[in-house]
């Protein structure tokens, strides 16, 4: 179990739901990934992210899908890829993950509660 937070420190976690609007192979990776470009709306606007996801996903399946992320981390550079947003997801049995999203539409950009 992690260490215990108050809640104002879970509040300063900015989790905001995107819309994956382009997604491209990262073959310069060095474990295999995918770049995504990710709508958050009007507020925050599109950002990219970096997720090592190729064993459940393609980057063609992944347009349209509403994904969860932390937007308010700073930028890491991956490579030659400048990472914005750190994309949430799973493990499986295996270890390879899910992406974690909503389990029906949503508006794009709305805030974790």
């Amino acid at each position: 179990m992690s260490d215990t937070i108050s809640f104002d420190e879970f509040l300063k976690v900015d989790v905001r739901v995107g819309t994956v609007r382009r997604a491209e192979p990262f073959p310069e990776a060095r474990r295999p990934a995918i770049k995504l470009w990710i709508d958050f709306g009007d507020e925050i606007g599109q950002r990219k992210s970096s997720a090592q996801i190729t064993a459940h996903y393609d980057p063609d399946g992944l347009v349209g899908k509403q994904v969860m992320a932390v937007v308010n981390f700073p930028p890491r550079q991956i490579g030659p890829f400048m990472s914005e947003v750190l994309v949430l997801g799973l493990p499986d049995d295996d270890g390879e993950i899910r992406l974690v999203g909503p389990d029906g539409p949503v508006p794009t950009g709305g805030r974790l509660h």
